[in-house]
């Protein structure tokens, strides 16, 4: 298991449209692939998931993948919430 907390650098945070492309760079994964903030834990693959979070530019979430391209799927997600 990989796991690494990122802020989130996205201006308008995540609403619609960032959560959807966030979703299909974790798809690209075999790994399971959750997103933590607060107590929530959401499946990243999951927009209705992704959008019970409510996640703003400047708040800090945790990334963790289990699989066999985990290390990769973390990379990944946190590259893409730097706005990078």
């Amino acid at each position: 298991m990989t796991k690494k907390d990122t802020v989130i650098r996205l201006e308008n945070g995540l609403e619609a449209r960032p959560i959807a492309l966030l979703v299909q760079v974790a798809s690209q994964y075999e790994s399971s692939v959750y997103l933590e903030y607060g107590d929530k834990r959401v499946n990243a693959k999951s927009i209705m998931g992704m959008m019970t979070l409510v996640l703003v530019a400047g708040d800090t979430v945790t990334v963790t993948a289990d699989g066999s391209d985990e290390e990769m799927a973390v990379d990944a997600i946190v590259t893409y919430l730097a706005g990078e």
